[in-house]
């Protein structure tokens, strides 16, 4: 019988496996009757791959929405048709005359808010299908620019064509398209060898839990130990004000009633708890004052 558990893994997921993939062998390892994940890593990527089992799924859009940091090296003077190396390469240019500093001449316009062209291998989709099964047909279709924000975009070391950077930024972010755009402002051109997601959110690469951990417990059985790597609910939602309810406010809240809540926030998303500090789930305040029930847990 499949457990019903709530709750969020911090998986670090190996290189080689796609984030469905990832997913899938956990559930299993869980042995979990509910579970989803939230912001896909390529299979040439590794690192921080939120899972939500059970009421978890619920709340998923808050990690989606959340920023992201990554560890990338790009090669240069080769392109791909994916910017990174799952596709052959395309195109050979020169690299030649290439320094530190050249980097620091062309970094600063990747810096701040900038606009993005989605790749065409991704998974955004056109009249019903993913980008990425119509560019493996050979068909590319017009993508409307993005608006993200790169925090942070430092050059860590150049050495023999490889160039290592550190990225925080914006969701929607595309550090293929990041690469092969510096790649291209250098003249060179670029693809992505190696990324690693380093941070999500309110979450760090110190919470990570890697997947050979999780099948050494699951050979034994014993799922305590394994339900000790869960977060709750809540931990995703870091800064995100509270609002306590009386009894009778959880009531009809329960009921998906809004309500006047004394000293909620006059705008904005609110953590629903009861007196005890229990999580309820999340409302949102309305034009009225009230607070409404938008996603909520349950028991």
């Amino acid at each position: 019988m499949k457990r019903k558990l709530n709750g969020i893994l911090l998986l670090d997921k190996p290189v080689g496996l796609s984030s469905n993939e990832a997913l899938q062998i956990v559930k299993k390892l869980f042995n979990a009757n509910k579970a989803g994940h939230t912001g896909s890593l390529d299979p040439g990527a590794s690192g921080m791959l939120p899972i939500c089992f059970g009421e978890a799924t619920k709340f998923s859009q808050f990690l989606l929405e959340a920023n992201k940091h990554y560890l990338v090296t790009g090669k240069l003077g080769e392109t791909t048709a994916s910017g990174d190396a799952e596709n052959e390469i395309i195109e050979t240019r020169e690299v030649k005359g290439i320094t530190t500093k050249s980097f620091e001449k062309i970094l600063p316009q990747f810096r701040g808010k900038i606009s993005q062209i989605p790749p065409m291998y991704s998974a955004i989709k056109h009249k019903g299908q993913p980008l990425y099964k119509l560019a493996r047909q050979g068909i590319e279709v017009e993508r409307a620019p993005r608006e993200i924000n790169v925090y942070k975009l430092e050059l860590l070391s150049f050495n023999d064509k490889l160039a290592e950077f550190e990225i925080y930024c914006s969701k929607g972010s595309y550090v293929r398209t990041l690469i092969v755009d510096i790649g291209e402002a250098l003249g060179c051109g670029a693809h992505v060898v190696a990324l690693r997601r380093l941070a999500a959110g309110p979450y760090q690469a110190k919470q990570m839990v890697p997947m050979d951990k999780l099948k050494e417990l699951a050979k034994t059985g014993d799922y305590k130990e394994m339900d000790k790597f869960l977060l709750p609910i809540e931990s995703m939602l870091v800064g995100m004000p509270d609002a306590v309810l009386t009894d009778d406010m959880a009531y009809y809240v329960s009921l998906g009633q809004a309500i006047l809540i004394s000293g909620a926030p006059t705008s904005g998303w609110v953590q629903l708890k009861n007196k005890k500090g229990k999580f309820l789930g999340v409302g949102e305040v309305m034009l009225d004052g009230k607070v409404s029930p938008r996603k909520m847990v349950r028991s």
